[in-house]
């Protein structure tokens, strides 16, 4: 290609209206619009992405960078790709070519394949480009065509961390023998003042924290290794790693992040917890922040949580419509004990803190007890457990009725004393709410017995358990249906009138990183205790016996209303066989 064709606005309309994205009127309505634009020499593509046209084909999506870019390699014969920073190598992109370099000519090192340099570029018509990535990189070289958004994205995000992580690197020194957690080797400083890497290591860690909460991750993991630090974020409950940094700059990173959570920065040998809070894009996010100390130093993960997430609308959260009514019921009680159980990470915190939000208002006393405060919320009185000045979830129950709660929420009923305190509290007028770490919504009954509770105090105040966890939900950018047999679904515990089944899949795109998912959604078990069931926890029937009753007046499955929500579409069979099995 010798011309910038993307100046080339009668080519460009033309593709579009014979691929069928716009509709004659919006195409005379955009030649007339585009003259100014031509005449100043303004590139049609990018133009165009900002207009937000409609697509004809989707008229609920507008017609993007990407989009053009597609059609004009199809048509051009031309290699496309987007660009998904968490599949890029930091090395590869920022240690091939210079970083002036890229800016300039609009160029990001993809990959090595095979000997062969595969660079992803916007300007396939600059001639001089290959000739000269050769002589830099000394190798062959093979072009991909992407988005300009998706190129000044990765070298903004990738080169800016590289340059801070290289300048801390280089201010820094290392030991020769680096044993970590059981000798510290300190340099003391020539001069008073801050270290010319504070800055540098400042910018990266920011950098951090924007990269994690645009990427939607909800935890962040950083290690260090013998050679290197690994830093992994976690996205929808998966792990990726994100970037292998040079394992010298550990302790300044772990530094900076300990004092903005106004942690102990010379206490390396004890785990630790704190919180950091963020403002970003107008919103606030939460970061917990917990350190303890491993082989090769401390690692420290944080975990990041949004009003928005953390806070949802009860319909929302995924409740099947039998599940939400007999919920909102459970919340219509103005005492009694209302528990949620599940494995950490199941999205028990959520639907606590959203059901408390639901249940505010400036005639009701909300108080909770966290360890440690998840999102601090001023409409709720929160109270954090500090063990180490004995300040524990039963020690704060036994004066907690003092302060004249209506509503009380306790983060966890870990043992026989704090489950009595909330067994007193439901006893004397109060609605409580806690969690248990129990596989399915009957378990919770036995678990509390373990702990010492008599029957007749659990019969008297459980109103009811709500056992839950997430799965990923089908991208709706890539989504596609396809049949599965009556047989297969039978194999796999479902059971149909018909001889097969249409379900649904995401088959990857740029908009979920190929993964065919775009974010969670909870699947549940609703235990009503009715008065059945409470006469047969006076009387410690098995818990199969328990669970055949409520299995008669009503309740479904985990596993039961996964599959109704893959038989709606909302979720794969591969995503509950990962979940439910």
């Amino acid at each position: 290609m010798t011309q910038n064709i993307y100046k080339d606005k009668d080519y460009i309309f033309s593709l579009l209206e014979k691929k069928g994205l716009i509709d004659s009127e919006t195409l005379e309505r955009l030649r007339t619009k585009s003259h100014i634009a031509e005449r100043k020499g303004i590139d049609i593509v990018q133009w165009l992405h900002h207009q937000k046209i409609l697509r004809k084909d989707d008229p609920s999506k507008s017609l993007n960078e990407a989009d053009i870019l597609r059609l004009i390699c199809e048509d051009k014969g031309l290699s496309f790709k987007r660009l998904d920073p968490l599949k890029l190598d930091m090395e590869t992109v920022t240690k091939t070519l210079p970083a002036s370099f890229a800016k300039t000519r609009l160029v990001i090192p993809v990959a090595f394949e095979n000997d062969v340099l595969e660079i992803s570029t916007y300007q396939p018509w600059d001639k001089e480009l290959e000739e000269d990535i050769k002589r830099v990189s000394k190798c062959d070289v093979r072009f991909f065509i992407s988005p300009k958004g998706d190129i000044e994205r990765v070298i903004g995000e990738f080169f800016d961390f590289r340059r801070s992580i290289s300048a801390a690197q280089d201010v820094l020194s290392a030991p020769e023998v680096d044993i970590s957690n059981l000798e510290q080797y300190v340099k003391l400083s020539a001069k008073d003042g801050t270290s010319p890497s504070d800055k540098h290591i400042n910018k990266a860690v920011d950098h951090l924290f924007q990269y994690a909460l645009n990427e939607r991750a909800s935890d962040i993991h950083i290690e260090p290794k013998r050679n290197e630090t690994v830093i992994r974020f976690r996205i929808d409950g998966i792990l990726h790693t994100i970037y292998r940094l040079p394992r010298i700059i550990h302790e300044a990173f772990c530094t900076r992040i300990k004092a903005l959570s106004r942690l102990d920065i010379s206490e390396k040998r004890r785990p630790q917890d704190g919180r950091i809070k963020l403002s970003w894009k107008g919103q606030e996010a939460e970061v917990r922040v917990s350190t303890v100390p491993v082989a090769f130093g401390e690692k420290l993960v944080l975990r990041l949580q949004s009003a928005e997430i953390l806070m949802s609308d009860l319909d929302k959260l995924g409740f099947s419509k039998r599940d939400f009514e007999t919920y909102r019921n459970f919340l219509k009680n103005t005492f009694g004990m209302i528990l949620m159980t599940g494995p950490t990470g199941s999205g028990k915190s959520t639907t606590l803190y959203s059901s408390l939000r639901y249940l505010s208002s400036p005639e009701v006393n909300i108080i909770t007890i966290e360890d440690p405060i998840e999102m601090v919320y001023e409409d709720f009185n929160q109270i954090a457990v500090q063990p180490q000045i004995d300040v524990t979830f039963s020690s704060i129950l036994r004066n907690i009725l003092r302060q004249d709660p209506d509503i009380v929420m306790i983060g966890e009923i870990r043992d026989n004393e704090t489950a009595r305190y909330a067994v007193q509290a439901s006893l004397t007028g109060h609605l409580v709410f806690s969690t248990l770490h129990t596989n399915d919504a009957v378990g919770a009954i036995t678990r509390l017995m373990d702990l010492g509770l008599e029957p007749y105090l659990i019969s008297s105040t459980l109103i009811g358990v709500v056992a839950q966890r997430l799965v990923r939900t089908i991208c709706p950018n890539c989504k596609e249906s396809y049949w599965i047999s009556e047989e297969e679904l039978r194999a796999f515990g479902v059971k149909v009138n018909t001889e097969r089944v249409r379900v649904y899949h995401g088959k990857g795109c740029d908009k979920c990183r190929n993964t065919g998912y775009f974010g969670r959604i909870g699947i549940y078990e609703v235990l009503s205790i009715s008065p059945k069931i409470k006469a047969m926890i006076h009387q410690k029937r098995s818990e199969d016996e328990i669970r055949k009753v409520a299995f008669k007046e009503g309740m479904r499955t985990l596993k039961y209303d996964a599959c109704k929500k893959m038989l709606e579409g909302i979720t794969t069979m591969e995503e509950i066989l990962r979940i439910t099995f």
